[in-house]
């Protein structure tokens, strides 16, 4: 191992989490666990946004006691996406589920695969 890969040990753990993630995402026959694993690549690029906005010995974007000096303060953008990015993964999820939930009512299964061989099956006829 480098000694960039041990330095950077919040940028590797999101690099990790995001590979757990993709692979749960495109390797899993069922629906849930596809929804886990996106979830958990969203998690992975906010840790990495949250990592790579963060500057030792600055603080919060926060006017206190008057020092405007802009070298004082991080970057605000990169805390804006995180934040916005939650919210619209939790849009994303929660739409999912309800998705799955209307195919679970009408397959009676959770498998990708099932449910597209049901489907096929129905267009079919």
């Amino acid at each position: 191992m480098g000694p960039n890969l041990l330095s950077n040990y919040f940028e590797t753990a999101s690099m990790i989490l995001f590979g757990i993630g993709f692979t749960t995402l495109f390797l899993q026959p069922n629906l849930i666990k596809k929804v886990i694993g996106l979830n958990i690549m969203d998690s992975a690029v906010y840790l990495f946004l949250a990592a790579k906005g963060y500057i030792d010995g600055r603080l919060a974007p926060i006017v206190v006691n008057g020092v405007t000096d802009m070298e004082a303060y991080i970057n605000p953008i990169p805390s804006g996406l995180v934040l916005t990015g939650i919210v619209v993964s939790v849009s994303v999820t929660a739409v999912s589920l309800s998705l799955i939930q209307k195919l679970y009512k009408e397959y009676h299964t959770l498998d990708m695969d099932e449910i597209l061989t049901k489907a096929n099956k129905e267009a079919e006829r």
